[in-house]
């Protein structure tokens, strides 16, 4: 049943590790010009990013937070057969940048997506355990465990929604502004199983990026050059990029919100 009668514009975030930092330069800009978000769907990344947003987390702490981000400070190996990192450390993060709060406590809207790894299955989220749905959303299989959560194993949304368009509409936005982080192809030769296997990832999430951001009225791209997954050092770019998008984009996105000035009344 969608949470609105009304019109509404809604925002879905696209999840991308150390890409998905962009998410908050998106963020900065369109508070900054007062564009109305009335709903937030995120996956992987962008669902924590949007979570936090939705909750009333500042961006400039987000940011200052985000600056801080390592691998060192996500990886707790783990001997198992079903991943490579615990996730713990991962989780100690997620409740820092919520700030511990609940669904209940959101001033924006919002619904984080995760994947049923052993079905298949395609799920929304806007309650439970706020903390451990979103280590589900950010947990890519095989890189991190799943998250139980009654009696599922979830991972990471963005396998089926990269960037949660459909998810939005479903939940009633007739208006979807679409961040599309996009994945790092990269063009060069390929000397190891391990590289084409990671750009056999790229090229399948990339051509499902596309797909996905066309369902929305209004697609913010960053560029996000050289920038993969794994290059939090570069979070500071990433944040620059997605600001830059965003700006470019503002003028499109005034342009289709007042086609119906409705759709600027909270």
């Amino acid at each position: 049943m969608p949470l609105f009668k009304k019109p509404k514009v809604a925002l879905a975030l696209g999840g991308g590790a150390a890409r998905g930092i962009a998410n908050i330069g998106v963020l900065k800009v369109l508070e900054k010009e007062r564009i109305p978000i009335d709903l937030i769907v995120g996956s992987s990344i962008g669902g924590l990013v949007g979570a936090a947003y939705g909750l009333g987390v500042p961006t400039y702490r987000m940011e200052k937070a985000a600056l801080k981000f390592s691998w060192a400070k996500l990886a707790d190996f783990s001997i198992s057969k079903i991943s490579i990192i615990k996730g713990k450390k991962l989780a100690k993060l997620i409740e820092e940048f919520t700030d511990k709060k609940r669904f209940e406590d959101a001033q924006i809207p919002f619904a984080i997506t995760t994947t049923d790894i052993e079905t298949g299955e395609e799920l929304m989220h806007t309650k439970g355990n706020l903390q451990k749905v979103i280590q589900a959303s950010c947990s890519w299989p095989g890189i991190f465990a799943p998250v139980t959560i009654d009696g599922r194993k979830l991972t990471d949304g963005g396998i089926r929604n990269s960037i949660p368009v459909k998810m939005a509409k479903r939940l009633g936005a007739t208006t979807v502004i679409a961040v599309d982080i996009g994945f790092s192809v990269k063009k060069g030769k390929l000397d190891n199983l391990f590289q084409m296997f990671i750009q056999s990832i790229q090229i399948l999430g990339e051509e499902l990026d596309r797909y996905q951001s066309m369902q929305a009225d209004i697609i913010i791209k960053p560029k996000l050059h050289n920038i993969d997954q794994f290059a939090f050092h570069r979070a500071k770019r990433a944040l620059l990029d997605g600001e830059e998008a965003a700006r470019k984009a503002i003028p499109v996105i005034k342009k289709k919100l007042r086609l119906d000035p409705g759709l600027w009344k909270r």
